[in-house]
């Protein structure tokens, strides 16, 4: 049964991370070890890393949230990912 339920944790919390504007949060890896939820995954920002983490946590009412997030600073970013600053 607790396996059930932390299966649905996980896909509860892709489903948040899938609803987001920013598309290096929509392409994280949602997953759960002994309860918790385990983001994993790269993004570009600590603050995409930290947000990642706090909309999970806003949405999953006190499940813990393990942040296995990669901050990669050095990813080339191409014009075409800044289109909305045009």
């Amino acid at each position: 049964m607790a396996q059930i339920l932390l299966k649905n944790f996980a896909a509860r919390a892709k489903a948040v991370l899938g609803r987001s504007r920013i598309f290096d949060l929509r392409a994280l890896e949602v997953g759960q070890i002994d309860g918790c939820v385990v983001l994993r995954g790269s993004v570009d920002s600590f603050y995409h890393k930290q947000l990642a983490q706090e909309l999970v946590k806003m949405h999953m009412g006190g499940v813990e949230v393990i942040n296995e997030i990669d901050v990669d600073y050095s990813r080339d970013r191409s014009v075409d990912d800044c289109d909305w600053l045009w």
